[in-house]
């Protein structure tokens, strides 16, 4: 059995280390390490969530040729583009040029191939951001991703996550869980992809969250409604949508501005706001879903009531409700909503991002377009944790303020993260070195190399 296999199989559960003895266990006199002589599952790159940043940052790392590993608490690959239900990742491009490739892009555009469509006129640019959007097929994404994890070498771990984090001599003891699987392994790099800083927060290192986040979104396409007798009723269906809202049938959030005619006409599902949504643990995440989904009951309800409504019913409704922001990471560098905006040029600067300041309210969006011109930059010391090493975040847990996390959160940037941490994490870990003392230079030759676009 080649190594990789070994691997695949100990993380699917065919053989629980745990339970082997061939685990050092940590001490104060004896410091957890590994022997080179004992079947410990043994890795270069652990990426710790399989969502936007995390699986790009995975393929990368397997591409590099490090023995890489990916748990996922879910069941695809893809979070906030598959099982978050945004099927239209941005931005990749920005005033009439790409300024984000390599991975993301090349899967994305694939997954419009495959679909038998055709990608838009990035050239042209428009007032508004929503055009350079790419609608795909999300369930398509989520195979395509995976196709590519597995051609690149990464042992995928659903249902997995870890449960305790120890620092070594050598890197990290992981302690892994998941449904009937329990076991350790050791990793040189750790990538927290999580979307809540979930490792960093193990590890006692600072994190920030505000004390009200942006509301979420449980995504989901209405289809049954005779849209030629709603159009000539569309006064009426305001008039009867204020009134549920005052009598309770309806609530606040149950579209994003009190605007009855956005669910109908909506046809990415991107419709409601729920308010208090939070994705940092299960019982968290169940009182969102459940919330989500009792938002869509409602709503369902009042447009069967509705003229043109009488056969409404559910086309697409994702499982899970989507959160736009918990945790963020206290970085070596925090971006501010300024940097962000002046497109300020940071000397690590590892990958673009773009997008509006979109921060989200109980009162809807008003998104803040940036000044024409302006790209921003995402630096190395806004994914490193302050005061660590060996370890980086990717995703929307980056270093930043608010309002700057409100743009830098969104998929293509998430995507360029997970990409350019991938090449940062391997040359640390074939190194020797901890990530922020890796040469840019070398990271910036890996990224091109890999077709990605770096900061000039």
């Amino acid at each position: 059995m080649n190594r990789r296999n070994f691997i695949q199989s100990k993380i699917a559960g065919t053989a629980i280390i745990a339970s082997s003895g061939l685990v050092c266990k940590a001490s104060a006199e004896n410091p957890p390490s590994v022997s080179k002589d004992t079947d410990l599952l043994d890795v270069d790159v652990l990426v710790v969530g399989g969502g936007s940043a995390g699986h790009v940052a995975a393929i990368q790392a397997g591409r590099l040729g490090a023995k890489t590993v990916l748990l996922e608490r879910n069941s695809q690959l893809g979070g906030t583009t598959t099982t978050g239900g945004v099927c239209f990742p941005g931005l990749f491009h920005a005033w009439g040029k790409q300024v984000i490739a390599g991975i993301g892009w090349e899967l994305v555009a694939k997954s419009v191939e495959v679909d038998g469509r055709k990608l838009q006129d990035f050239t042209k640019v428009h007032r508004s951001h929503v055009p350079h959007h790419v609608d795909i097929n999300g369930q398509l994404y989520s195979l395509l991703a995976e196709e590519a994890c597995l051609d690149a070498g990464v042992s995928l771990a659903y249902y997995q996550f870890p449960e305790k984090v120890v620092e070594t001599p050598e890197g990290w003891l992981v302690d892994v869980r998941g449904q009937g699987v329990s076991y350790q392994l050791h990793c040189k790099q750790i990538i927290d992809c999580s979307g809540n800083a979930t490792v960093v927060g193990m590890l006692g290192l600072e994190r920030m969250r505000e004390d009200t986040r942006q509301p979420g979104t449980q995504v989901v396409i209405y289809k049954g409604l005779d849209m030629e007798v709603i159009r000539s009723n569309a006064k009426q269906i305001q008039q009867m949508y204020n009134e549920a809202i005052k009598d309770g049938r309806l609530q606040k959030g149950d579209t994003w501005s009190g605007n009855a005619m956005q669910p109908i006409r909506g046809t990415r599902g991107n419709v409601n706001h729920i308010f208090g949504a939070d994705s940092t643990n299960a019982a968290t995440q169940t009182q969102t879903n459940l919330a989500g989904r009792k938002s869509v009951l409602r709503m369902l309800t009042f447009l069967k009531t509705i003229p043109g409504g009488k056969n409404a019913s559910i086309d697409r409704m994702m499982n899970e409700t989507a959160s736009r922001e918990t945790f963020r990471i206290k970085g070596e560098t925090v971006i501010s909503a300024n940097d962000y905006a002046s497109g300020r040029k940071f000397a690590d600067g590892l990958c673009h991002s773009f997008y509006p300041i979109d921060l989200h309210t109980k009162d809807g969006v008003k998104p803040k377009h940036l000044k024409r011109g302006v790209v921003p930059v995402i630096p190395r010391g806004a994914l490193i944790p302050k005061g660590s090493k060996n370890i980086m975040v990717a995703g929307r847990c980056l270093s930043s303020d608010r309002l700057a996390n409100s743009a830098a959160r969104v998929q293509a940037s998430c995507m360029a993260m997970g990409q350019a941490t991938a090449c940062n994490a391997f040359l640390a870990a074939k190194s020797g070195l901890t990530p922020k003392d890796v040469p840019l230079a070398d990271i910036h030759s890996l990224l091109l190399e890999h077709g990605a676009i770096v900061p000039s």
